[in-house]
């Protein structure tokens, strides 16, 4: 089959697709290549495709059924496919692209796979794809949302055409609207109030989730976060929704507003969703800012993340070290509090050499605070330390 664009041969993971051939579509350098060719595809994700190849591998490992998978906004078909090769027991996967071409493409790309029992590739409107599947006995156990911004268009749709106790995953790369550069575009799309912190891709994280949350509820669900990270360009989660209304006021309980004071770095969280009061910072006196609506509670699952690990163990993949090191870090924070502090951004406020991370990390454990790295920030502390003790801290080691 022939295309009307340059094409070649991607391997990843067990398969083998027909992508666009990226270069031949940059003009300039500052043009970014998957967005101009006719057919989406962004090698740089092939690490976000292996998280749901893992993901999707631990959630049928503990439903312990045949699943149905469904990816809306396929692109090339390339996740599709990886999740239908490489993920057990999986009955059928429905891939969709509007884009003809893309569609064109992805069906070439399942028959080159020999999946076309298994894989079912359609050229649609995703909502109205989705609405299809709507009814009880034909709602799928796992659907992936990962378009080129914000995946809140899509999210009424895909949960209406979810099982109770299916596994959604969301990617965002609208950041500039959830990190606080375009505060209003993040109102109206997330119904929450960002803010431009040292830790904003946490908060993007939280942001989504809340959004993802409020969603979920107008349809009597609630939803059990289970993994979540942020990446330069992009943030992804991956939640269970579960049916009932009661279960959908509690979720709603884990809803409020996180608190920051620029001068000193405190911050707090704020539960409750229609109403925060902004006092001056108890620790410095300055004023605060906050941000919210957004998720309150754990972001991450400690025992899911150890499954990952577990599954990722078995596997071999190219990003593998890459990915044991992220579950690594994600696992030890998992319970500690949220936020984080950036010892560099402390250091350049104070006025000190920067101490090294570890050496903080030892001295506030030694004072009984939980100190752990952070996968958000190379230089990023999770503690329950305040932000007083912690600049206290990093002052004793600058000496």
């Amino acid at each position: 089959m022939s295309f009307a664009f340059p094409v070649e041969i991607a391997c990843e993971g067990s398969a083998q697709v027909l992508v666009p051939r990226l270069e031949a579509f940059v003009e300039t350098p500052s043009d970014y290549a998957p967005s101009k060719a006719p057919v989406f595809y962004n090698p740089v994700m092939e690490k976000n495709r292996d998280f749901a190849v893992l993901a999707l591998q631990v959630f049928q490992n503990s439903v312990g059924r045949r699943l149905r998978a469904c990816e809306p906004l396929t692109g090339c078909g390339i996740r599709g496919i990886r999740l239908a090769k490489e993920v057990r027991d999986v009955q059928q996967v429905v891939i969709n692209d509007i884009n003809n071409e893309a569609f064109q493409l992805a069906q070439f790309n399942v028959e080159k796979n020999l999946l076309k029992r298994i894989v079912c590739a359609e050229n649609e409107d995703a909502n109205l794809l989705l609405s299809r599947f709507g009814a009880p006995r034909k709602r799928f156990d796992y659907i992936d949302i990962d378009p080129f911004g914000s995946p809140m268009p899509y999210v009424d749709s895909a949960l209406r055409a979810l099982r109770s106790g299916g596994l959604i995953a969301l990617t965002a790369t609208d950041l500039a609207p959830l990190c606080g550069v375009h505060p209003k575009a993040c109102i109206r799309k997330y119904g929450g109030k960002p803010l431009r912190t040292e830790y904003c891709h946490e908060l993007a994280v939280r942001l989504l989730a809340g959004a993802l949350a409020r969603s979920a509820a107008r349809y009597d669900n609630s939803i059990m976060m289970l993994f979540s990270y942020g990446s330069q360009h992009y943030i992804r989660l991956y939640a269970t929704i579960h049916h009932g209304a009661r279960k959908a006021n509690s979720s709603l309980m884990n809803m409020g507003y996180i608190k920051h004071c620029f001068s000193c770095f405190h911050r707090e969280a704020s539960p409750g969703i229609f109403k925060v009061t902004v006092e001056n910072c108890p620790e410095c006196k300055g004023a605060m800012d906050f941000a919210g609506p957004l998720w309150i509670d754990k972001i991450v699952d400690e025992d899911f993340v150890a499954l990952l690990e577990k599954e990722a163990r078995m596997r071999d993949l190219r990003h593998m070290r890459n990915i044991r090191r992220q579950l690594s870090l994600t696992k030890q924070e998992a319970k500690a509090p949220f936020a984080y502090y950036v010892v560099d951004k402390i250091c350049d406020k104070i006025g000190l050499p920067i101490p090294s991370k570890g050496d903080i990390i030892a001295e506030l454990e030694k004072g009984g605070y939980i100190a752990n790295s952070t996968y958000y920030s190379h230089h990023g502390i999770k503690t329950d330390a305040s932000a007083k003790t912690v600049a206290k801290t990093i002052r004793e080691l600058s000496k």
